[in-house]
């Protein structure tokens, strides 16, 4: 799949098969319209472009609304669309000057004159320009006069995308990974980079790396303990002495890991820290059977399972045995 950070950087194709959408979370049903959509392209021996706006437009539109959080980042949201067979993905810059155009304008620049649009897929509610004045007929009208052809997606299925896509946050926002899962079609994942923590699960026996999630419009689950599977693809050095690593993992040489793509079991835990006053929301993984320094490495989290709510224990004893037994239903979920 070949991604275009902006219109200008796409070539106009001779016979290109066109959906529209934000397609958060690229969810069950999102899928049927983008397969719709592949099938389509091979049928007509075209090529399949979705055409997808960053930042999203509610974000734009209403940018004092900051409880929108998005279920992908633009990047989780690519390589999904990349593992469906999607030939090209246009990641269109969304800004006011952008939503004002014209209907008609709209239609002549970026889908005849930019893209080569022969046909597009959309849903029976779509509207687009300027005070979203645009809509199903004027798509229609002017694909006769522009020569390409629209098939309307049925109105079940764009109730279905629209529900879900809520049911989904609701469900991940509540730490629902199960149900949130059964939506998605795959784990919902977190993908951050390792830094530097307090230090205090060392103390204890769990060490847990800290994750940092760069971008800031990313949902996090709610509050609690989960079941995970930590994932390393990219090469990653391991020095003596060094600050990188799971907290208080020291390692005694140095050494390569040539780590393309290794999945790891362990436990996230999302909150404040309650037992010892923490100030801030923190992300953390306990990785089972796992040694190495990272710090500064990228990892990704998929949540498979919700086990508890975040509580505040008498102290760091109580918290210890408790974590005990958390990694215990942990390694059950992981045996079952």
């Amino acid at each position: 799949m070949k991604i275009y950070n902006n219109l200008s950087d796409f070539k106009k194709l001779d016979n290109a098969i066109v959906t529209i959408g934000t397609f958060d979370g690229v969810h069950f049903g999102h899928q049927k319209i983008i397969k719709q959509l592949v099938q389509k392209a091979k049928t007509d021996n075209g090529e399949s472009v979705i055409l997808t706006f960053f930042p999203h437009p509610r974000m734009i539109i209403d940018p004092e609304n900051q409880d929108l959080k998005m279920i992908n980042t633009i990047n989780e949201k690519a390589e999904i669309l990349k593992g469906l067979g999607v030939d090209h993905l246009i990641i269109t810059p969304f800004t006011r000057d952008f939503s004002n155009q014209l209907p008609e304008d709209y239609i002549k620049n970026t889908l005849v004159d930019n893209i080569g649009t022969r046909h597009i897929i959309i849903g029976y509610d779509h509207r687009f320009g300027k005070d979203r004045s645009g809509n199903l007929s004027i798509l229609k009208a002017a694909g006769t006069h522009f020569g390409f052809t629209v098939e309307e997606i049925m109105e079940q299925d764009i109730h279905d995308v629209a529900v879900s896509s809520t049911k989904i946050r609701q469900a991940l926002l509540a730490g629902d990974v199960g149900l949130a899962n059964d939506y998605l079609g795959y784990p919902f994942s977190i993908f951050g980079k390792v830094i530097k923590g307090d230090k205090i699960g060392r103390t204890i026996g769990f060490p847990t790396a800290n994750i940092f999630v760069e971008e800031i419009y990313k949902l996090i689950p709610g509050d609690g303990i989960y079941a995970v599977t930590v994932e390393m693809s990219s090469e990653f050095r391991v020095e003596s002495g060094s600050a990188l690593g799971v907290e208080g993992l020291a390692v005694d040489q140095r050494q390569t890991l040539n780590a393309k793509h290794q999945t790891y079991q362990g436990m996230a835990y999302i909150g404040q820290r309650p037992t010892i006053n923490g100030m801030t929301r923190n992300i953390e993984v306990n990785i089972f059977d796992f040694n190495q320094e990272i710090y500064g490495q990228d990892i990704k989290m998929n949540f498979l399972k919700f086990l508890r709510h975040d509580v505040k224990f008498t102290g760091l004893e109580a918290l210890t045995v408790q974590l005990q037994k958390d990694k215990e239903a942990t390694l059950d979920y992981f045996n079952r």
